[in-house]
């Protein structure tokens, strides 16, 4: 088996000097098993990036109902552990007391370590809660749809590396504050993470994002109060169904100039 460290096969079928040659790849991204530890009782194990994970587990608890806002965030610490030989992180949030209750019954919802962005629930009624619509009336023009997109892939630092990462960013119609990993659930979490650490209202704005738009991404758009939602590529039926019930203007395959608005276009001028 070939080093991919040093060369790998690539196919290029276009034109009478197609074929086969080795490339140089592109660094790997950062992968290992993260920890979300509250108050000892382990929440979930994720493949993360292991960066921003302050902000990491801190919008992971936001987003899953785990805590209703920063304020419940008494402490933080991050520790390196080990799992089979290989390097891994916990990231352990310390609550206001009181708390406890909420996160025993959470605790008895999860089935073992996931890496999907419903992280574990074991019922259809845990993996699509009752939400509580978002009323924000922020708004933007078509043009800043691009605009938003551009600024999402020029915040992109790990992206500017290997290909193998996915982007969240928060557009409020003048700059984007963005956070990236290797899961597109993991890039939403730590970017709600930020902004609630920023004192940042996520209802000024547009959440944008780098992948196809699955319904529980819609589900923590919802939970932080974004009133847009944006994807470079195609919504679920699900999440079109989601964004619909949560009050949510979804906007899917945003390449360029050009995009698809699928629910509530109040949001977006001239539509």
């Amino acid at each position: 088996m070939r080093d991919v460290t040093t060369g790998v096969l690539r196919w290029d079928g276009a034109g009478q000097g197609g074929g086969w040659r080795f490339v140089e790849p592109p660094p790997a991204p950062q992968e290992c098993p993260v920890a979300i530890v509250i108050d000892g009782m382990s929440q979930a194990v994720l493949m993360a990036t292991p960066q921003d994970l302050r902000d990491f587990a801190l919008g992971f608890a936001l987003t899953e109902g785990l805590i209703a806002a920063p304020g419940d965030v008494e402490g933080f610490e991050e520790a390196a552990v080990e799992a089979g030989g290989f390097p891994a992180r916990e990231a352990r949030l310390w609550l206001r007391p009181g708390l406890a209750a909420r996160l025993a019954e959470r605790r008895r919802s999860m089935v073992g370590p996931v890496g999907c962005g419903l992280c574990g629930v074991d019922s259809i009624e845990a993996a699509l809660p009752q939400i509580v619509p978002v009323a924000s009336d922020w708004s933007m023009p078509p043009e800043d749809v691009a605009r938003a997109m551009a600024a999402l892939t020029q915040g992109q630092v790990l992206r500017h590396q290997t290909p193998a990462i996915h982007g969240a960013a928060f557009w409020d119609g003048a700059r984007a504050v963005t956070r990236e990993d290797v899961g597109r659930h993991n890039a939403l979490d730590k970017l709600a993470g930020a902004l609630a650490q920023a004192g940042q209202s996520a209802g000024q704005g547009a959440v944008v994002m780098s992948s196809r738009l699955s319904v529980d991404l819609v589900q923590k758009a919802a939970r932080i109060g974004a009133p847009i939602l944006i994807g470079a590529s195609a919504p679920t039926a699900l999440a079109l169904g989601w964004a619909e019930r949560a009050g949510i203007t979804l906007i899917a395959r945003a390449r360029q100039a050009s995009f698809d608005l699928y629910t509530h276009p109040r949001r977006i001028a001239g539509s």
